[in-house]
């Protein structure tokens, strides 16, 4: 038996600001078939190969590491570069992993403290 990854699922309290901010981080659109809007009880990301980023509320806050976690490799920017654009659209530097020699990654968190990793990409 073969399994297909359909969802990524991110627990939050915001489902709509947390998609307008994925949207800007990954540059994924939303699901054609059921746009988000304010107030929805979900929200949709379509990814690549089928993949989507599933945004779903829940009453708690983060509490804890999470333990699992994004590792994204910018493919336009280099990584320092796409961790100064990520900063400015409202992520915060949970952890800099980066080292003299460029290698590393810098670990931040969404606007709801999910957290996820920024490697190292084509350009750097």
């Amino acid at each position: 038996m073969t399994m297909a990854l359909h969802s990524i699922t991110v627990d939050c309290h915001d489902c709509y600001a947390q998609s307008l901010f994925w949207t800007k981080v990954t540059g994924w659109q939303e699901d054609p078939e059921d746009p988000n809007s304010p107030g929805d009880p979900n929200g949709r990301l379509v990814g690549p190969h089928g993949v989507n980023l599933l945004f779903i509320p829940v009453p708690e806050g983060k509490t804890g590491k999470n333990r699992v976690h994004l590792d994204l490799q910018p493919q336009e920017r280099s990584r320092d570069e796409e961790v100064e654009r990520l900063v400015g659209i409202g992520a915060t530097i949970v952890s800099d992993q980066r080292r003299p020699d460029g290698r590393g990654w810098v670990v931040l968190a969404d606007p709801e403290g999910n957290e996820f990793c920024v490697e190292r990409g084509p350009l750097g």
